[in-house]
């Protein structure tokens, strides 16, 4: 299932990250992808927000892990920027996150589609200066949105 959500504001930007975590559990991985500048790490931040984390959300760019305890379990907050290929997160122990009920969030995802395709995955565009999330959403989700 693909849907679109114009992110004119940062309230749209907030409603999504409601929506995301109305589909997604801890244990869920999440992909985002879109060009740089576009809005990923701000959409974490409201994430981390909604899931009442104290911590200050940042881009993990450089460290290529943040993780924010959260009311609710841990945010584990990832950048693919820099791994060559998606080998390289699986061997970092992507699985072994998951498998500790995180949610996981990975910027720059495109490599986990295949390997992942049970993630929900958020292509996040801009059309004529307008920011656009192009939302897919497996069948595995598809029950949650129904309810």
């Amino acid at each position: 299932m693909i849907c679109s959500i114009k992110l004119e504001s940062l309230e749209a930007t907030n409603l999504l990250a409601s929506t995301i975590l109305r589909k997604c559990s801890f244990g869920s991985l999440l992909l985002l992808t879109g060009p740089m500048g576009i809005g990923k790490t701000t959409l974490v931040q409201y994430i981390a927000a909604q899931l009442h984390s104290k911590a200050r959300v940042t881009s993990p760019t450089y460290t290529l892990i943040h993780e924010y305890p959260t009311s609710s379990g841990v945010l584990t907050h990832i950048d693919a920027f820099q791994l060559p290929g998606s080998e390289s997160l699986i061997r970092f122990g992507l699985d072994d996150y998951l498998e500790r009920s995180r949610l996981v969030v990975v910027e720059w995802g495109e490599d986990l589609r295949k390997p992942y395709p049970e993630a929900m995955h958020i292509d996040l565009v801009s059309h004529d200066g307008i920011r656009v999330a192009q939302i897919f959403i497996p069948r595995t989700h598809q029950r949650k949105v129904a309810e």
